[in-house]
């Protein structure tokens, strides 16, 4: 598994990488092939750290953020969420995972994930427009998020509005 650690405004002491790197290749090893790509983000915020865990395997992305005033803490924490992830959708996620991965790697029984359940199906017509109007076109509608067509790219763009207060943009990688 490649793991990349990069962190935010603070520097990474040798001794985590060193900790880092084994913690990740043993726990989630046995889920994820050679060709996985594992990447931790650090970030100090007050006397907290927040570390965000990614790994990309087969076109399937797993992430977690933890925060905790220890990295090591955060790290153990973040493995964990993860193996959670990949417990409760265990059924749904097996065949991108590598062949071996569900073979011994929980003794206890599993709780499944219940189906996906749809309760609401609406189409609409998308129309070309930018991201400032999508936006506008959000708020008036009181949504979370806005789907639409952008204007400048001809592709499916979604506009949501964060936590944060602030707008993000989510836009496909055709590369």
């Amino acid at each position: 598994m490649k793991i990349t650690i990069t962190a935010k405004k603070m520097q990474i002491p040798q001794n985590f990488t060193e900790y880092a790197e084994p913690k990740i290749n043993t726990r989630l090893g046995k889920f994820f092939g050679d060709e996985a790509d594992a990447k931790i983000v650090l970030a100090e915020e007050k006397n907290d750290i927040i570390l965000e865990l990614t790994v990309k395997y087969n076109n399937m992305i797993y992430r977690s953020e933890r925060r905790a005033p220890d990295k090591y803490v955060a790290l153990d924490d973040a493995i964990d969420k993860i193996i959670r992830q990949i417990r409760k959708n265990k059924t749904r996620i097996e065949k991108k995972l590598k062949d071996t991965a569900f073979k011994d790697a929980f003794t206890e029984p599993v709780e499944e994930a219940p189906d996906y359940e749809i309760i609401k199906d609406k189409k609409f017509k998308l129309r070309p427009m930018n991201v400032d109007e999508a936006i506008l076109q959000m708020n008036l509608l009181s949504h979370e998020f806005f789907m639409f067509q952008n204007a400048e790219t001809g592709d499916i763009n979604v506009v949501y509005k964060r936590d944060d207060g602030g707008y993000a943009l989510l836009e496909p990688d055709n590369t």
